[in-house]
């Protein structure tokens, strides 16, 4: 089946999101990354190749011309930056140019004529000076899903890698918040949705949830807190009752080494460093964040913008690469429910 390119979003201008683009073409051969459509500032892209010097062509296309460009042709649509960029120096004045990337991105992958979202990272910080009101890039792109299908989106950030998939229930929050937002029914909820798109994105049939607690010893018994018996469990329960393979809440400290991982096919930590620590220590170059539960597929590598990277041709393209085969062997297997 050939697929459409996928739609790479800029990210921050000024890191390096555009260096990885450019030596993730140069890769295409060698490391088989798929056809995409860079959807950002060529000015950007001609300016980072000098620096690094890359003789790079690039063309002005769309999706339908995309794949066949990419032979040849770092194919890209023109979404400008918005203020002049200097690579390493992030400024509120190309926020416009950032978030209509991921706009265009989003609205080309839900018409169809792209096959995912792949998405550069983004410098929150230089976003929020220009207005943005997002936590992050995850609840963007579901509030983009909620406008463009008017249905409720519960985003999911999973973290893959290699060696290990994780995903934190809370997300974005300070630590000290974490348990007033842990519900029973966003663990349940957010373990309904990985189980839905394991199967559905992953093709993996009746995937194994190994669930974390809380606290430390996954709360001994009460002794070191409440929460895993009066939270999780029950909605592990509820899982187990509507056939979910879930099983927990296990001790968050004897969940990751290598024996442990054989018995599982995801692993669903209570907040964000619980998740994301392993997964970054077992695959820092190479893991892929994937936001599951929208409407169209999304991933994205699994590193930041890096700003002193910029320019230096040091930044290394393999989570971008990763990235961009995860979205396309996503896309191959397809989906149920109406999802793209």
């Amino acid at each position: 089946m050939a697929l459409p390119p996928l739609a790479l979003s800029q990210g921050d201008p000024a890191g390096i999101g555009p260096d990885i683009a450019l030596t993730a073409w140069t890769l295409r051969n060698e490391r088989s990354a798929p056809a995409f459509l860079y959807i950002g500032d060529p000015d950007v892209l001609r300016a980072r190749a000098v620096m690094l010097g890359l003789e790079v062509p690039i063309t002005e296309s769309d999706c339908g011309h995309a794949a066949e460009t990419f032979a040849t042709a770092l194919p890209f649509l023109d979404i400008p930056a918005g203020s002049p960029v200097t690579a390493g120096s992030p400024h509120s004045g190309s926020a416009t140019g950032t978030i209509r990337a991921i706009e265009t991105a989003v609205e080309l992958t839900i018409s169809g004529k792209a096959a995912a979202v792949v998405t550069n990272p983004i410098a929150k910080s230089v976003l929020y000076e220009a207005g943005f009101r997002f936590p992050g890039h995850t609840e963007f792109l579901a509030d983009l899903g909620i406008k463009a299908f008017g249905q409720n989106v519960i985003p999911v950030m999973m973290i893959a890698g290699p060696a290990l998939r994780t995903v934190p229930v809370t997300i974005h929050i300070p630590l000290k918040d974490v348990p007033a937002a842990l519900t029973e029914d966003l663990v349940y909820q957010t373990c309904r949705i990985i189980a839905h798109d394991m199967d559905a994105r992953f093709g993996l049939t009746a995937p194994r949830l190994a669930v974390s607690g809380l606290n430390p010893h996954a709360g001994e018994d009460g002794a070191l807190g409440l929460e895993d018996a009066a939270v999780i469990a029950p909605a592990i329960a509820r899982l187990r009752a509507d056939g979910v393979n879930a099983f927990g809440p296990l001790p968050g400290d004897t969940m990751f080494h290598a024996a442990a991982r054989e018995t599982y096919d995801v692993a669903v930590c209570m907040y964000h460093d619980q998740a994301l620590i392993p997964a970054k220590a077992l695959g820092f170059d190479d893991a892929v964040n994937v936001t599951l539960g929208l409407p169209f597929i999304r991933t994205s590598p699994d590193h930041g913008t890096a700003f002193s990277l910029a320019g230096t041709g040091k930044a290394k393209p393999s989570s971008l690469i990763a990235a961009l085969k995860m979205a396309a062997d996503m896309a191959l297997k397809g989906s149920d429910h109406g999802r793209t």
